[in-house]
């Protein structure tokens, strides 16, 4: 294996293009990215970077020794848009091809969009570019700001904006949001934040279609009539996978690039990690999964089969009008929620936030807390070692 190309100049394929140095890969390293930007740190964008906390400098991946050190060829502002039958050469956008004798797919995922036409003043929140132009427009003054969608970019951008000053509205169509990822007596804790933070929290009812006047958004119109005005609309509904440009490899597609547990395609030598890959039937989108993916994947690559799975807990955190919460683990639905610490009010938590653990058939399957930070990495490291235990390395 003399050339590496990695796809996707994202979080996940920095940490893959660090394992293939670190794992002993001596050869050409190509590294593709359709953002002009070297890899930066997508979290804060909702966060500190959006509030003006943090600022470009800040959330580089990797500082100019670090990257120098990658030794590797960045192909940047241009996308990919083709890989052959056997992945062994790699098409970009502007005619360009990369042959390859390895590949690391790590293209990540696009936000989704509403229907319709575009209007100003309506956002996505996925990339550095979204983030500079949202955070120009919420500089120039207090504005009507809805949020649609109450899950986790969701909510830190509404978050942010109540900490900027803006009368900020939450429409969720679920009748609570996160009840996927906390259960619904969980959910229905955390969505009290919202209240308390400032922000106001509309649920069980959808978007119709958003009001424009000049070509910029006016209001939010909902399916149960009611009409919201609005300066600002920022869509938190989701995220699709970016595996279009693999249409005509033999690839197997389902939401997202479908991997065996070590994050191996069925093409040879060509591996996916992050948001784009669905490993072992799950695709998780979460920083955590983006960072520990990547060793598992190189070694299976560079071995040239599955050697290793991967056996990872998954972890993901959000930070919402000054509350942390943590969760770990995979809740199922049927599974029993117990308070083990801190308490909890009719306002959801109380001063000082709760542990909660999952549990099923006398088996912790999950942990939740909101401000317990060191309970929960005790219960989080339980997890990690129970999890070593029953998932052997794959032979």
């Amino acid at each position: 294996m003399r050339t590496v190309t990695v796809v996707g100049a994202s979080l996940s394929g920095v940490y893959a293009a660090r394992e293939l140095r670190a794992q002993g890969f001596d050869g050409r390293l190509v590294i593709v990215g359709e953002e002009p930007h070297r890899p930066y740190d997508r979290p804060p964008l909702s966060k500190d970077f959006l509030t003006g906390k943090a600022d470009e400098e800040d959330l580089a991946l990797a500082d100019a020794e670090e990257t120098a050190g990658l030794d590797a060829e960045w192909l940047l502002g241009v996308r990919a848009r083709g890989l052959d039958a056997r992945g062994r050469t790699v098409l970009l956008g502007d005619g360009r091809t990369v042959s390859t004798d390895g590949v690391v797919i790590a293209t990540g995922a696009s936000a989704r969009r509403l229907p319709g036409d575009a209007l100003m003043g309506v956002h996505t929140l996925r990339t550095l570019d979204d983030a500079r132009v949202l955070r120009d427009e919420l500089a120039d003054g207090p504005r009507h700001v809805v949020v649609i969608g109450g899950g986790f970019i969701g909510a830190e951008t509404a978050s942010s904006c109540t900490a900027l000053g803006h009368d900020v509205t939450v429409v969720e169509a679920a009748s609570l949001p996160l009840v996927p990822q906390l259960g619904p007596e969980m959910a229905a804790v955390c969505a009290t934040l919202h209240r308390r933070g400032g922000a106001a929290l509309v649920t069980g009812t959808g978007v119709a279609r958003l009001h424009g006047r000049a070509g910029g958004v006016t209001g939010v119109e909902l399916s149960d009539g009611r009409v919201l005005p609005a300066d600002t609309v920022i869509v938190g509904i989701g995220a699709t996978p970016n595996t279009g440009w693999t249409a005509g490899s033999t690839l197997r597609l389902h939401d997202g690039v479908l991997c065996d547990d070590g994050c191996v395609t069925g093409l040879p030598q060509v591996v996916a990690v992050g948001d784009v890959a669905r490993v072992g039937g799950r695709r998780v989108e979460h920083w955590t999964s983006a960072t520990e993916q990547p060793r598992v994947a190189v070694r299976n690559l560079l071995a040239g089969r599955t050697v290793e799975s991967v056996r990872s807990v998954p972890y993901f955190w959000s930070d919402q009008y000054g509350a942390r919460i943590q969760f770990a683990g995979r809740r199922h639905d049927g599974d029993t929620v117990r308070l083990t610490e801190g308490a909890l009010s009719e306002d959801g938590p109380a001063e000082g936030g709760f542990l909660a653990v999952y549990e099923r058939d006398g088996r912790t399957t999950a942990v939740l807390s909101v401000d317990r930070p060191r309970p929960f990495t005790r219960a989080r490291r339980a997890l990690m070692r129970a999890a070593s235990e029953v998932q052997p390395t794959v032979p």
